[in-house]
């Protein structure tokens, strides 16, 4: 018996055909994509600054406008209070209620949670107390650290002094201190830590 073989002949101008084919659509996808982020990119830069104002209210409700506090004179309350990184205090705003200043709020991002970092925001009062805080991210255990957001947790520091250090307590509680989470003592230490970089920029602010 003859053995046969059979050889594939390849067809360039089928090949050829296809790939501009793929080319084409992915092309097209490429351009769709973009215009959709260029029509969409306002909308959304618009929402998140919305949900960025309403964060600040909700941490400083006597403030009706927010007036940024700028990079260089950041930079300045970083290097002054001590803060070890500028990632833990990328913002800080000035509230204001007409020509008045009723309070200052401040993003942190200590990097000491449970989970990763915790993304929050802290409100101080002109009078030097802490009018409240917001968690804006967190990746902690739920049911656990992730009772930081619950206002049994949050409410604890409303009225504690901005211009001392708030420290965490097991066993009750007595002067600037809060009761930590049970079972979660890191993630209150953490958010401890930052409404404690908020209070220290908040006291070269006001200098």
């Amino acid at each position: 018996m003859e053995n046969t073989e059979v050889k594939a002949k390849i067809e360039w101008g089928v090949v050829f055909k296809l790939g501009l084919i793929l080319f084409v659509i992915s092309a097209v996808a490429a351009c769709l994509l973009a215009l959709t982020n260029y029509v969409t990119e306002g909308t959304i830069a618009a929402m998140n600054e919305q949900s960025n104002i309403e964060a600040r209210q909700e941490v400083l409700p006597e403030a009706t406008s927010f007036e940024a506090v700028s990079e260089a004179d950041l930079a300045d309350i970083i290097s002054a209070a001590g803060i070890a990184s500028a990632d833990e205090l990328p913002e800080a705003y000035v509230g204001m209620n007409g020509s008045e200043i009723v309070g200052y709020t401040f993003k942190t991002i200590p990097g000491t949670g449970f989970s990763g970092d915790i993304e929050m925001l802290t409100g101080i009062a002109a009078d030097g107390t802490i009018s409240g805080i917001t968690i804006l991210t967190m990746n902690e255990t739920p049911g656990l650290g992730a009772n930081a957001t619950n206002p049994e947790f949050k409410d604890q520091y409303q009225g504690l002094s901005a211009t001392e250090e708030v420290a965490v307590s097991k066993t009750g509680v007595s002067g600037n201190e809060i009761q930590a989470m049970t079972g979660a003592t890191i993630t209150s230490k953490a958010v401890t830590d930052g409404v404690n970089i908020a209070s220290a920029a908040y006291q070269q602010l006001v200098k």
